[in-house]
């Protein structure tokens, strides 16, 4: 599969795959931004990508951003529609700052096809083992 990617920062790096077989490709800062505990941000890309019909791209945590850090990523969905800056929604769960500097691995993204549902009202649904259990239901 080929994606179509258009530098919008000349900084900007394109997104690869670290390692034959990774899922991820990951994606880079194109500005150091630095958030403080608790602190939400964005931190931009510098890229727009062209997904064919059908694809989704999904953001997702760096596991050692995530677990070094504390940092963990939000939101997350790009579709094959969008055309903008792809800006990658953090919060800062650690217990100290943490920077993003430019050119550094910010997240990884995954791109992925989807199935688009209809839905159909009902006024029951069929049974099943689990039933409505969740939150917990199967203990420890």
């Amino acid at each position: 599969m080929n994606i179509k990617v258009k530098k919008l920062h000349p900084d900007a790096i394109i997104p690869h795959i670290a390692h034959e077989g990774d899922a991820g490709s990951d994606l880079f800062a194109t500005e150091s931004v630095t958030l403080n505990p608790g602190e939400r941000g964005q931190v931009p890309t510098g890229l727009a990508l062209e997904l064919p019909l059908g694809y989704v791209s999904l953001i997702w945590d760096k596991s050692g951003v995530s677990h070094k850090g504390g940092i963990k990523t939000l939101g997350g969905v790009i579709d094959s529609g969008y055309r903008g800056e792809i800006q990658v929604g953090v919060i800062n769960l650690g217990e100290e700052s943490y920077t993003f500097e430019k050119g550094h691995k910010v997240a990884q993204m995954i791109i992925q096809k989807i199935e688009s549902p209809t839905f159909e009202e009902v006024e029951e649904l069929a049974d099943t083992s689990r039933g409505e259990g969740g939150f917990g239901s199967t203990g420890k």
